[in-house]
């Protein structure tokens, strides 16, 4: 039996050899046999070892645009296959569950890893705390002179200078927040997740920023255009270096596929979010009705559509990957081209694959949630229900399981590259580029934020406004730290626990550190 050993990174949980595209026969392969045989995997945290048992997940295209040797700016992270996986080290006892161990391994495909992005986030705001504020500065410009400390926050760093033992547990813990029914209910605010921003931006005892980044299952625009509308929504200032929605890991694939068909969202946000990850040839199917309308016969092809479509022959196209980044908003017209390509030979419309393993195209999901809560009073059906029609449609037609990756909440790569946007956000605001020892997840979903959580090792907390309903913690995913009635609630009480129950959630503005003691100003110790 040949046996085949690969070393991973214990830290990063990343392949070293990342001169080849992901899943692709290269990586997995034995020495010595050749592709198409099947290969079993036993894994440990420090090493993966195949034999010649196991199945090979697709390949990606061996073409020229993929010979990129040592040029990848990516991590790999070995997809969750079972509970016992390469997150073994960070798993809480409240996520092993039998129920849930059930579900877990049937999750990703064997042998899958998902490449994350390696390069740090680099920031473009100095402040968030007081933009009101920061705006007057900028107005006005002192060439030659040093910048102006706005008085609040001048005012603040003496009180901190007061309490150093406080802000150094501030510093030392962070909040994660999911963003749809714990901060917002589609484009509705949460009121209390407005009050626990304004907390965390500075409105505090201390007038000291938290730090906070958002991490949500949510999908279908730009990263700008997002947190654009989530700042207007909840009247806090959310940046692009503190914001993960589930495709934004999924740029990293653009260093290993050049064409490849983008699926979800609405109108072409969705290419255009792929045309800013570095995709060169991004195909949605608009562009392949517009090609041929009797690949979609119940599809009403509109003259507006075909104007902004962008036909060729798909025929004498190889599409090398099919990425679905967000909800469909036509689910028979997009698995009728979905299947079509899955059958196909290495991605080539017109065509019917011989072999419905090796030749089929891999296909990468942006997240699993099966429900996601919106304005509607009961949460409706997410992209996880159309990766599961279309994987019953698949095994209905081929009677082989379909091979797929999932990104997003609660796969661990989501998770490892959400530590590298904390740390570089703890960088913009407190000049230290570490992730904090005590990490709040706050979610409603125990399917994904609460599990993804709990294995990765952080403080969960499950809250009532969204997904949740339940009793006193969910069943098969309980939350580590609790349930709570709304973020309000959850995110008082871990500031609290970290950082004294007589801590206030509120900045005094009669703190003033020149009239220290006056009755009327107020001091810098109250």
């Amino acid at each position: 039996m040949a046996e085949y050993t690969q070393t991973i990174d214990p830290v990063a949980g990343s392949n070293q050899a990342v001169d080849t595209p992901p899943d692709s026969p290269t990586k997995l392969q034995a020495p010595g046999s050749s592709f198409g045989h099947a290969h079993k995997k036993t894994e440990s945290f420090n090493s993966v070892k195949w034999d010649e048992n196991s199945l090979v997940i697709p390949s990606s295209p061996q073409n020229g645009s993929h010979s990129r040797s040592n040029s990848h700016n990516t991590i790999e992270v070995p997809a969750i296959r079972s509970p016992d996986a390469h997150a073994a080290q960070y798993m809480h006892t409240l996520s092993q569950a039998p129920s849930q161990k059930e579900r877990r391994v049937s999750r990703n495909s064997f042998g899958a890893a998902l490449p994350i992005p390696r390069s740090k986030r680099q920031s473009r705001l100095s402040s968030v705390t007081f933009p009101e504020i920061q705006a007057a500065l900028n107005s006005t410009a002192r060439p030659g002179c040093p910048s102006i400390t706005p008085a609040r926050e001048f005012l603040a760093a003496r009180v901190q200078d007061t309490h150093p033992d406080i802000v150094k547990k501030a510093k030392n813990m962070a909040f994660v927040f999911d963003i749809d029914g714990v901060l917002v209910h589609g484009d509705r605010l949460i009121p209390e997740g407005k009050r626990v921003l304004e907390i965390l931006n500075g409105d505090n005892q201390l007038g000291i920023r938290i730090p906070h980044i958002f991490l949500t299952n949510g999908s279908g625009k730009p990263e700008l255009a997002r947190t654009e509308q989530l700042t207007k929504i909840l009247e806090n200032p959310v940046a692009i270096e503190q914001f993960i929605q589930s495709h934004t890991p999924m740029r990293a694939l653009s260093e290993y596929y050049s064409s490849v068909l983008v699926v979800g969202g609405e109108g072409y946000r969705c290419r255009e979010v792929a045309e800013q990850y570095g995709f060169k040839d991004i195909i949605v199917p608009n562009d392949i009705i517009a090609w041929d309308t009797s690949i979609a016969p119940y599809r009403v092809f509109t003259e507006e559509e075909r104007a902004s479509s962008r036909p060729r022959d798909f025929s004498k196209v190889n599409i090398e990957a099919i990425l679905v980044f967000s909800d469909s908003r036509d689910y028979a017209t997009d698995m009728q081209i979905i299947i079509d390509l899955l059958r196909s030979e290495d991605g080539k419309f017109g065509t019917v694959a011989a072999d419905p393993i090796s030749q089929r195209i891999p296909i990468y999901f942006s997240q699993g949630d099966l429900l996601c809560p919106t304005e509607h009073p009961f949460p409706r059906m997410s992209q996880g229900a159309f990766r599961i029609g279309l994987e019953a449609m698949y095994k209905a037609l081929t009677g082989v399981d379909l091979e797929r990756v999932v990104y997003g909440k609660p796969e661990m790569a989501t998770y490892k590259y959400a530590d590298e946007v904390i740390a570089s956000w703890m960088d913009t605001i407190h000049s230290e580029e570490r992730v904090p020892e005590n990490v709040y997840m706050i979610g409603d979903n125990p399917a994904s934020d609460i599990v993804g959580g709990n294995m990765y090792g952080w403080n969960t907390c499950l809250v009532r406004t969204g997904v949740f309903q339940g009793g006193e913690n969910d069943e098969e995913n309980p939350a580590n730290f609790g349930v709570f009635k709304n973020v309000f609630e959850a995110v008082t009480t871990a500031c609290r626990k970290e950082l004294g129950q007589d801590f206030r959630f509120e900045w005094d503005e009669r703190v003033n550190t020149v009239l220290h003691g006056s009755a009327d100003a107020g001091s810098a110790i109250v």
